[in-house]
Order: C-alpha cells, then structure tokens, then sequence
C-alpha cells in the first residue's frame, strides 16, 4: 500500500529519510507546488491531492505543515488512515501566538531572511547529528523565501476544525514550533522536539510499524 508523505515548510522529502516503513507499504511523496496568489492551505491542499492514486487504498502522513495539508486532503481523499507528526489536525490546536500573529498582522512586517537566518543558526545548535544538521540547514536555506511567506499566511487562516478519522498523531513534549500543551496527540514522544523526524526516527518508526501492521491492537501512550 501506498503511504503518501508530506514534508513540513523548509523542508523537503529527505527530512523522511530515516523513515522505514512494514512490508508491504510504499513511500510515496508529494512535493510542494508553487501556490497561486492569495491561495488557502485548503485550496493548495486540493491541488496536492491530485498526485494520490486513489484507485487504491492509500495512507497518508505529514510532517508539520504538511500534516495540516493531509488533514485537508483527508476530507476529499477518503485515505485508509492519516498520519500526524509534529503537526496539528484543527486549527484549534495551534498555539496562541499564531492568533496574535494574525489579529496584528506581524507576520507581513518581518523581512523573511530575518525567520530563516534564525532557523539556520538554531539548526546549527541543535542535538542533531551533524550530517542531519546540514541537511537541516540545507534545506531551509533552498527554501523560497515567496513560499515561505505564502505559507505562514496560509497557516494563520486555516480554519479546519474537523479531525481525520482513523489518526495517528505523534507529537513531541518539547516541540517548540506547535507545543505539545496546545495538541491532542495519539502518542507522545517525550521530550521529542519539533524535528525529531530526524533524531528520534526509531521511536517513530516503531509506532509507524505497530500502527500499520496491526491498527486495531494499537495504544496510545501519553506518558
């Protein structure tokens, strides 16, 4: 089967490539596309869902903003499951900044450079490993500043508040992009950051294999 994977903003498919999933199931990814003007995530998001083969049953899975988007799709695309990681389904469950960002406008004061210089340097500090480290920064810094503007708009004015059914939704303790205290997550990853895509692909992985393989023996864990 099919399991169709969404990257998060800055990032592309190689953020996944720690990812392993059961015999049987096949990473697929859909790439980002060029929005058109005053576009909404949901709009774009139904443009990414022309990639699906939906002549099969498929799963679908997103990172970050990428989760955002495949809960879109979810509500045209009918997938078997949808899969979260460090991400939201609902509006609801972005953190309150986000609103404030919005209601002032502030996001169309700050020159782009000014986001992606700070996550380059963040990046550089962080406990990931050196070659996922300047995978990291590689990728935010092939970025397009235009669609990372479209983007963060995009989020500020989604308003999708229903829920993908069935879900899996994996988020870290110690997110610090959409914290954990906002979310309603499936499974908790402790002290699990927003990239731990990357540094904590095991865990992952093994969640992916238990919830792929055997979806009705699946438990969620919070602790």
């Amino acid at each position: 089967m099919n399991v169709y994977f969404i990257a998060g903003l800055g990032a592309d498919a190689r953020v996944f490539k720690h990812i392993r999933l059961p015999d049987g199931y096949e990473i697929q990814h859909l790439n980002w596309l060029t929005p058109f003007p005053n576009e909404s995530l949901a709009e774009y998001a139904c443009r990414m869902g022309e990639g699906i083969d939906d002549s099969a049953p498929f799963v679908l899975a997103g990172l970050s903003m990428g989760g955002m988007i495949a809960a879109e799709i979810a509500k045209i695309k009918k997938p078997k499951s949808t899969i979260l990681i460090s991400s939201v389904p609902t509006a609801q469950q972005l953190p309150k900044r986000f609103r404030v960002a919005q209601w002032f406008r502030l996001h169309k004061l700050i020159p782009i450079a000014l986001p992606k210089n700070f996550s380059i340097l963040k990046r550089s500090f962080s406990a990931d490993s050196k070659e996922d480290q300047l995978l990291l920064i590689d990728m935010i810094k092939c970025c397009d500043p235009q669609f990372i503007r479209w983007a963060i708009n995009a989020i500020l004015q989604w308003r999708n508040n229903s829920l993908p059914n069935p879900l899996l939704h994996i988020h870290g303790t110690k997110d610090e992009i959409l914290p954990f205290k906002y979310t309603h997550p499936t499974h908790a990853i402790h002290k699990g950051t927003h990239v731990m895509i990357l540094s904590r692909a095991a865990e992952i992985n093994e969640l992916l294999q238990v919830y792929l393989m055997d979806k009705n023996n699946f438990h969620t864990n919070l602790a």
